[in-house]
């Protein structure tokens, strides 16, 4: 009996860059590889990323997404991995879906190249590139006094 896994190679930025997948037998071997074959295309992999890992059933690129896909591509990038900027409390681009829905459309509204650190990000509806960024920023709390002193820092 075999036991199907999905495993990732993870960097700093990026968790989800590269997708494997496979199984492990009942002696402890295990059979993985990649989730995409890295010759195919921009979209081609977002499509599978978005349907085999985060359960959508469809994935729209904005009008500007689409012409950065093709201006990547023209230029060579198109055999890197690809990273989906999403956000936290979702697999979709809803953070009102909750956990990992299935059945949804994933909005990619922009893609751009991280040369340095060689892959292609996509970013999802409305996801700020960001991370770690609390609701309301610290800067709500900062005040000046009548006096001229600065509270809230710290």
């Amino acid at each position: 009996m075999s036991k199907t896994s999905l495993s990732t190679l993870t960097n700093d930025y990026c968790p989800q860059t590269l997708f494997l997948y496979g199984t492990y037998d009942d002696e402890g071997k295990a059979d993985f590889k990649p989730l995409y074959d890295e010759k195919l295309s921009i979209k081609e992999k977002l499509n599978t990323i978005a349907k085999e890992i985060y359960g959508a059933s469809d994935v729209v690129f904005s009008p500007a997404a689409s012409k950065q896909i093709d201006r990547l591509e023209k230029f060579g990038f198109g055999n890197l991995p690809v990273c989906m900027a999403k956000n936290q409390y979702s697999l979709s681009d809803d953070p009102t879906l909750l956990g990992r829905p299935t059945d949804f459309t994933l909005n990619i509204r922009e893609v751009y190249v991280s040369a340095g650190a060689g892959f292609v990000v996509a970013l999802t509806g409305a996801i700020m590139t960001m991370p770690g960024l609390p609701k309301e920023p610290a800067a709500y709390q900062i005040d000046v006094t009548d006096e001229g002193v600065i509270t809230g820092l710290f």
